[in-house]
């Protein structure tokens, strides 16, 4: 018998929000709204089985009652899909007689301590009511409160939409009327996984890429699902980062994750074809998401290239200067990619986004690739990325910067695509063949990357002329640029010739994926 499910979308809001929310019309309609203070823990085991396995328990308590929940985590952000058992029990310790419908009796039974102790708690005051949207029934929820976890608390601000009846695009479409009016988020964490971020205090730290899970059933249309969901957590956790502190690393992997993500939609061309909507949110993301180039490029230089020139140069008299300009300008692309995380244009495109992965039609067009298996699919698309590589690095140190920089982009997308695969060829053969192959292909990134890195490095010292509502630039700030530019370029033919060897040897890698 299936697992009852759950199926809401969470959505991140600030302070004071939720009151507004609340006199939304399409909310004023709805039945009488019911409040309670809910306090919920949640249990694991002192060596935190439960979460290793994806799996929550909780006792939530309200007045008097009692209620006991597991729930399988979700991998998702903003739709939360997932199975849910749920019923009341007599007191605020977990009843482990009514969880025999649930995976945890079997779980326990293998692990070493199979005790279950409070991890941490959420203190909530949740109003709710339930409105009809469309064809659908919705229990509106809006959450205040706060998280306590001994390494800290956090306080929570979100409203949920809960499909009691009818299709899950009413969830997003009303969720994208509601964002007319405050500016909502797509949710990336659940409260579980908040509490335990904090617990071990990931919550603010830059997220890179985690890894995709794929299983041996799974069809093409699942493998495009499933990577582009894991891209826009990867996307909405780093986002919730820099918006907070301004962290260059998150910057980093957001920009990481977009590029993930649009290397997914050209990997899955074919899953896609025949909706439009599918090309429209490539671009739409590589367009709004382009000023974010240029504040990397400041956090490489700043970061890297500039303290090592400092290194050689100590006594260089306009390299202070120069740091003092490039630190101004980017602060000046902060503000820029600042700007683009908080406009409604950017908030209503991850929504759109999360929405068409979930209801978009290239889930029931005629489409065959689609429902090939996902392994075969792998194994053609990573042929043809290959012989890509191959073709275009032909003779790589004697290429011009523009080929070199497409031979680049190539190699991402070959690297993007093994590890999005990866975990469909898992034989004792495969797993050695991917570790040499993503090694291989990892060294033939670091070389191209470090070139890449001295373009753009002159890129972004040229911009000190051309800045014609600022001072100008004095001549021993130009002539530090024009050395550091020359000492960064130094390299550069034994970096091709590096580059050039680690093209040769990657083709001679076996694919792990034959």
């Amino acid at each position: 018998m299936d697992a009852p499910r759950e199926i809401e979308l969470k959505l991140q809001c600030e302070a004071g929000d939720l009151a507004e929310l609340a006199r939304h019309p399409f909310l004023q309609a709805a039945s009488h709204e019911q409040s309670a203070f809910l306090t919920s823990t949640y249990h694991d085991t002192p060596d935190g089985d439960l979460r290793k396995a994806g799996l929550t328990l909780r006792v939530r308590r309200a007045g008097d009652a009692f209620v006991q929940t597991v729930k399988v985590a979700s991998k998702a952000a903003g739709l939360f899909d997932r199975a849910e058992w749920e019923g009341a029990i007599p007191g605020d310790r977990p009843d482990l007689a009514q969880l025999g419908e649930t995976p945890l009796p079997a779980l326990l039974e293998t692990v070493s301590d199979p005790s279950l102790v409070p991890v941490f708690a959420t203190l909530v005051e949740r109003r709710s009511r339930s409105v009809s949207y469309g064809a659908s029934r919705i229990e509106v929820a809006f959450d205040e409160g706060r998280i306590q976890t001994p390494s800290g608390d956090a306080p929570l601000w979100e409203l949920e939409l809960e499909l009691k009846a009818g299709e899950p695009e009413d969830l997003f479409t009303l969720a994208q009327a509601l964002s007319e009016t405050v500016p909502l988020r797509l949710g990336a964490l659940s409260k579980s996984a908040r509490g335990f971020s904090l617990i071990d205090g990931t919550l603010r730290r830059p997220s890179k890429a985690g890894p995709v899970h794929l299983g041996p059933e799974a069809t093409a249309g699942d493998a495009f699902r499933a990577i582009a969901q894991a891209c826009t957590v990867q996307l909405r956790l780093n986002e919730d980062v820099f918006l907070h502190d301004h962290d260059p690393e998150a910057l980093h992997q957001l920009r990481v994750a977009l590029r993930r993500l649009r290397s997914a939609f050209t990997l899955f061309k074919p899953v896609l074809a025949g909706d439009a909507t599918a090309g429209h949110l490539r671009e739409e993301i590589k367009r709004i998401t382009e000023p974010f180039g240029h504040a990397r490029n400041l956090d490489v230089f700043l970061g890297e290239t500039l303290p090592a020139e400092v290194a050689r140069r100590p006594d260089e008299p306009g390299l202070d200067d120069l740091r003092a300009r490039l630190e101004a300008e980017r602060s000046r692309a902060y503000d820029a990619v600042l700007s683009t995380l908080e406009s409604p244009e950017w908030r209503g495109l991850v929504l759109e986004l999360a929405s068409w992965l979930e209801t978009g039609t290239w889930r029931t067009l005629e489409a065959p690739e689609r429902d090939r298996a996902a392994a075969d699919y792998a194994a053609d698309v990573l042929d043809k990325a290959r012989k890509r590589i191959r073709k275009r690095g032909r003779h790589l140190d004697r290429l011009d910067p523009e080929a070199r920089h497409r031979v680049r982009i190539e190699a991402k997308k070959l690297r993007y695509g093994a590890d999005f695969f990866a975990s469909l060829f898992t034989d004792k053969a495969s797993r050695k063949r991917h570790k040499a192959f993503a090694s291989a292909l990892s060294d033939l990134q670091d070389h191209l990357g470090a070139l890449n890195d001295q373009a753009t490095a002159h890129a972004v010292l040229a911009s000190l002329t051309v800045t014609p509502d600022h001072p100008p630039v004095p001549s021993e700030t130009l002539f530090a640029a024009g050395l550091a530019a020359g000492d960064n370029e130094a390299n550069a033919r034994k970096l091709l010739k590096a580059a050039a060897e680690a093209h040769g040897e990657l083709l001679d890698v076996k694919p792990f994926w034959r």
